[in-house]
């Protein structure tokens, strides 16, 4: 029995993997014919585009993980179904209950690689990605990034910035401000920056440190005006997107957008979102058996590929425009987050119960 375990597990993530790697391939080829727009900016060139495309790689696999489980349950059970495999199976007394658990409990094993590549490596990716690509278009507008953000200079001061979001928010701001002899006079830290429509940037809760004949003052400011450092074009390509920040990061985040004044709502569906993909992906695994046990069974592979297919295209289209759709609609974060799972259960369930 646990041989036949193996096998019917070997032979599900045998058939998700080939699935992923021809459509990593194909999206990644979109991506660099994208990234050819940016290559003669700057320093940016074609090599730039490559090594882009390869850290952005593992976000495409995590958003292709639901749809290549289906289309690799259903590639992977039907083939040993044409072959006769299941019958024998069957005829040995494994009921299909437990092939289909089989399959439920491998694919725990792509649920807990959502999960991983979600919180511990697409961000990592992510961001030094975005961070090569801005140095890379940036490099003739004196900003140096960092592994800890980037660092600018602007006069007389010195800025230190940890993380920068695309809605004109700075994360971490550390100023170091000298006089004409290079004397250090002032280091202001600020937990956080925000743009005004007026470009100008307001520092929130700040502590900022004077050397005055030789003594240093401390006080603390709620809120402190700056200078333009940071143009809302610079921002654009500094900004990091939601799906490239960690739990924490997010959860920071939000709560100083919230506390800004500023519309939280996107960075509240990624948060989610996490969540969300891993269940979206046994969801599929579930899916993938309806095409292949039941009454469908009679039904040749092809028209069962190419029925799963489209089911899957349709589904991944749909979980990528929720997201639009949720802000568009202004519904909850979670509920926006949750409806593509609602939607391929609900799916799965009523053909389940058709099938068995």
């Amino acid at each position: 029995m646990r041989i036949l375990d193996v096998y019917i597990g070997r032979t599900f993530l045998t058939y998700c993997l080939f699935i992923m790697l021809i459509l990593a391939v194909l999206l990644s080829l979109f991506e660099l014919i994208s990234q050819l727009d940016d290559v003669g900016k700057g320093s940016y060139r074609l090599h730039n585009a490559i090594l882009f495309v390869l850290l952005t790689l593992p976000k495409r696999i995590l958003d292709l993980l639901p749809i290549t489980t289906l289309l690799g349950g259903i590639v992977a059970m039907g083939a040993m179904s044409d072959h006769g495999e299941i019958v024998g199976m069957e005829a040995a007394g494994i009921s299909v209950p437990r092939i289909c658990t089989t399959v439920l409990v491998t694919s725990m094993l792509l649920m807990l690689t959502a999960g991983i590549l979600a919180e511990l490596v697409v961000p990592t990716m992510e961001q030094q990605a975005r961070k090569s690509h801005a140095q890379a278009i940036s490099s003739d507008e004196g900003i140096d990034l960092s592994r800890e953000g980037f660092w600018l200079r602007r006069d007389n001061a010195y800025i230190h910035v940890e993380k920068m979001l695309r809605e004109g928010v700075a994360a971490k701001l550390d100023i170091f401000r000298f006089d004409d002899q290079k004397h250090l006079q002032t280091f202001t830290h600020a937990q956080y920056a925000v743009l005004q429509d007026n470009s100008q940037w307001i520092l929130h809760n700040i502590t900022q440190r004077t050397i005055d004949d030789g003594e240093m003052i401390t006080r603390q400011l709620p809120t402190l005006a700056m200078d333009i450092f940071l143009s809302p074009e610079q921002v654009r390509i500094l900004g990091l997107p939601p799906y490239s920040l960690s739990t924490p990061d997010l959860i920071r985040y939000i709560e100083t957008l919230r506390v800004s004044g500023q519309n939280a709502d996107q960075y509240s569906i990624a948060l989610w979102r996490k969540l969300t993909v891993p269940l979206a992906t046994v969801a599929m695994a579930l899916l993938s058996l309806s095409f292949v046990f039941g009454s469908t069974r009679s039904i040749s592979a092809g028209y069962r590929i190419t029925i799963g297919s489209f089911v899957g295209i349709v589904l991944y289209f749909a979980d990528q425009m929720s997201i639009q759709w949720g802000l568009l609609l202004n519904m909850s974060p979670f509920g926006t987050a949750m409806l593509p799972v609602l939607l391929i259960s609900g799916i799965t369930l009523v053909r389940l119960r058709k099938a068995f």
